[in-house]
């Protein structure tokens, strides 16, 4: 069986293979940086499980989840991330990932998710589990609007938060200034915002942009 683990920080990559290895021998592993790097490396060879990040230089983990499951609909994706703001869980879910895990699990809780979504069960850390059971009906109002997000909109507010310039934004989503800008309308129109100080704040209340 193959792993590609996705994480731009390489103690993490060396960390989580390190830990996994020695548990699930039969499993052989790469690894790639970005977003770039995983779809050529998929393309090049499908692994059985993609551990992925959620932020990523470049094209977030989200848009890269998207991306290859709409080439390979039964590619399996475990997200593991430093957030774990239930709207950003529920979109990994809606754009086809099969299960969260947080950054700050123990490592034997880190190789159950692997285990669990190896075998082609779905895997969420019992404490976002439970915040979601707890939260029907009753999120945030910035939840909410999120959750109400595609994962495309959701990776321009991501990109537009971090203060990406709206060309580099339409380069690497491939995508032309004219679709980029009706993206953002959109986006602003499903918000309720209308300035570019307002989409940061509400990044920074819902944990779509890291402080700091």
């Amino acid at each position: 069986m193959k792993l590609l683990l996705v994480d731009s920080h390489p103690i993490i990559r060396l960390g989580c293979i390190s830990a996994l290895s020695t548990a699930l021998p039969q499993v052989g592993f790469s690894e790639a940086a970005t977003g770039e790097e995983a779809l050529l490396q998929v393309q090049q060879s499908i692994p059985h499980l993609l551990l992925m990040d959620f932020y990523l230089p470049g094209i977030s983990g989200l848009e890269t989840t998207r991306r290859l499951r709409q080439r390979l609909p039964g590619l399996r994706v475990l997200f593991f991330a430093q957030t774990s703001e239930l709207a950003l869980v529920r979109q990994a879910l809606a754009a086809g990932a099969c299960g969260w895990l947080s950054k700050t699990a123990e490592p034997q809780r880190l190789v159950a998710a692997v285990r669990r979504t190896l075998g082609g069960q779905v895997y969420i850390e019992p404490e976002r589990a439970m915040q979601m059971a707890c939260s029907r009906g009753e999120d945030s109002a910035s939840d909410r609007r999120l959750a109400g997000m595609t994962a495309r909109e959701m990776e321009v507010f991501i990109l537009l938060a971090r203060g990406i310039a709206q060309q580099q934004i339409a380069e690497r989503l491939c995508i032309s200034r004219k679709t980029l800008s009706n993206h953002i309308c959109l986006l602003k129109n499903k918000l309720g915002i209308d300035s570019l100080a307002a989409l940061v704040h509400l990044a920074l209340e819902v944990g779509v942009l890291q402080k700091g």
